[in-house]
């Protein structure tokens, strides 16, 4: 059957529309190659696509969360070499480290098979496609979900309770999900649920509304929780980072009672004593002291 001219213009039109809605058609991943990826959504479909650069964070370099590490390092140990580790949940203050501890995990044991895939909380309906696609690769990978909350409704609550419950979604053995929050329970808390508690035989129960937001955060079998730094541990974490991106850049390091007040006026402004803004500091600090060589 032969097709008017007029048919192939409207066909091409469509197939035109069409290709508008499939994402890029990328190669597939070498993981031989590469150490993370995103899940990129496009439309009604989604892909992966290799992270080029990583930033280059090591254990050594995270200061002030010691017992963090030694937690999260464990954990992460055994799930690399194959034996038993569990689903984490780092949560706390902005800025203490959560995300930086996963990338320097990631750096330090890399060589070992481990890898990460990180995804958008928009997009946890398609963790069953992101399971199919790295389930039977020799490799060990991460799930990271940065920065997660919930509101009200969200339908990537449920997915994820599902997936740490092991049943529908239940990840494959080589795969475990870590997630970074500033909330405990992933979900706002608010004083009208505590007047739900009642006291039963001396002991406190949670009303409903409460006991279903913990039931998310329960099912993480590690809980890593990160605080702000109190004034004396942010001086020295200030202190350590200036004396390593001093010797970095071919400078003395120094510390003295100027330095001292400077990096307290820089939280003051900041608004917070954590990891991130000693680095921040200690980044202007070290960046003027090279400029004022060149003058």
């Amino acid at each position: 059957m032969k097709l008017k001219p007029e048919v192939f213009a409207q066909l091409a039109r469509v197939l035109s529309s069409v290709e508008q809605l499939l994402p890029e058609a990328l190669p597939p991943i070498d993981w031989g190659h590469t150490l993370a990826a995103n899940w990129r959504r496009h439309s009604f479909a989604g892909c992966l696509e290799a992270i080029e650069h990583i930033e280059a964070t090591r254990l050594e370099d995270l200061l002030g969360i010691e017992q963090q590490k030694a937690t999260l390092e464990e954990n992460t140990r055994q799930f690399v070499k194959g034996y038993p580790a569990n689903n984490a949940l780092l949560w706390g203050s902005r800025g203490t480290g959560k995300s930086s501890l996963v990338r320097a995990l990631l750096n330090h044991y890399a060589g070992q098979g481990l890898r990460i895939v990180q995804i958008d909380k928009n997009d946890l309906e398609h963790l069953s496609d992101i399971f199919g696609r790295i389930g039977r690769q020799p490799y060990r990978f991460i799930i990271l979900c940065d920065d997660l909350s919930f509101e009200s409704g969200d339908p990537g609550y449920k997915i994820l309770k599902s997936v740490l419950d092991g049943s529908v979604y239940a990840a494959p053995e080589n795969v475990l999900i870590y997630v970074t929050s500033n909330r405990r329970h992933l979900l706002p808390e608010y004083h009208s649920e505590n007047l739900e508690a009642k006291v039963v035989d001396g002991e406190i129960h949670h009303g409903e509304a409460v006991e279903e937001k913990i039931s998310l955060s329960d099912r993480f079998g590690l809980w890593v929780s990160f605080y702000a730094f109190k004034q004396e541990r942010y001086l020295e974490v200030v202190r350590q980072t200036t004396a390593r991106l001093c010797a970095e850049n071919g400078l003395e390091p120094r510390w003295d009672e100027e330095l001292s007040q400077a990096a307290i006026k820089w939280s003051h402004d900041k608004g917070k004593r954590c990891g991130r803004t000693a680095l921040q500091f200690a980044r202007a600090w070290v960046g003027r002291l090279r400029l004022a060589q060149e003058e």
